[in-house]
């Protein structure tokens, strides 16, 4: 009876570690598939901006026949993205900028401090996210007329910053609820006013979460077309998004170009979200959990 109780033992875990190994290869090979079928349409574009209109309608999938790095300087220079990429800039930073400052200091006041009215602002910001943005669009275009600011970089970062405001309050408010109060208290016994403690004390706790408002906001400002398209009409403040639409008329598009535009246009997404992706993760992460 001693003597089969180990070889039991042994055999129970050595069962136990192969269905360990096999659950663990099923989910590696699992999200490598997934991996492949998100990843497969970016590396398509990659390689189509280098194909000619010939060999893109020819040979759709394979690789190019003829490696045309000249498709990224006639895109460059045919849609004027040098320009549209700095207004891209301004106004994505200007937007991200006020959103961020205005989230924070929302989030601040509404999770640290008890005033008549607290809970009902609170939810009034969370019903903007249930507003369908793009059905603004006609009003913002009728109050833009009235303010005199229509066709000015004021006419996209107004709306985004509005926009994007319910989400950044609610993912900071969320990540404020897990940061004990008795820092701040102790802030203001050493002498800190309000104003200290926020810019001192409360931005810097809050990265991740501003990391994670940061990223989606920047997501939604640089890749907005709807926007610029009914508030910008002077060709020398069009964004990004609108430089790309010149490859394209009501009768024929230029493959080659487009996709040499698009890989061009996609590459600072990419490069922010993979700078800062730890951070985004810690902030998704801490603001679902409460404790």
């Amino acid at each position: 009876m001693s003597t089969s109780m180990p070889a039991l033992d042994t055999g129970l875990h050595k069962t136990q570690r192969q269905n360990k190994w096999w659950r663990r290869s099923i989910r590696n090979i699992l999200l490598g598939l997934y991996a492949l079928v998100t990843l497969y349409p970016l590396f398509w574009m990659f390689m189509s901006a280098f194909k000619s209109n010939a060999d893109f309608f020819a040979n759709p999938f394979s690789l190019p026949q003829t490696w045309n790095w000249s498709n990224f300087v006639r895109a460059w220079e045919v849609s004027g993205m040098g320009k549209a990429t700095m207004n891209s800039l301004f106004v994505t930073f200007v937007s991200l900028v006020l959103t961020l400052f205005f989230g924070a200091l929302t989030a601040y006041i509404i999770s640290r401090f008890e005033f008549r009215g607290r809970g009902i602002l609170y939810s009034l910001l969370l019903l903007g996210l249930l507003i369908p943005i793009h059905s603004t669009l006609v009003p913002l275009f009728s109050m833009m007329n009235m303010m005199g600011i229509f066709d000015t970089h004021a006419a996209l970062i107004l709306p985004y910053t509005a926009f994007e405001l319910p989400i950044a309050v609610f993912i900071i408010t969320a990540y404020l609820a897990n940061i004990p109060k008795e820092m701040e208290e102790a802030a203001l016994v050493d002498g800190a006013g309000y104003t200290g403690i926020f810019l001192r004390l409360i931005l810097p706790i809050t990265l991740p979460a501003l990391s994670t408002v940061a990223i989606l906001g920047f997501l939604r400002f640089w890749n907005d077309f709807a926007f610029a398209l009914v508030f910008i009409n002077d060709p020398s403040l069009k964004t990004l998004p609108l430089s790309l639409s010149v490859f394209a008329d009501g009768f024929t598009t230029d493959y080659s170009l487009t996709m040499a535009a698009l890989s061009m246009a996609s590459l600072p997404t990419i490069i922010v979200y993979l700078m800062f992706q730890e951070q985004v993760m810690k902030g998704m992460a801490a603001g679902s959990v409460k404790g």
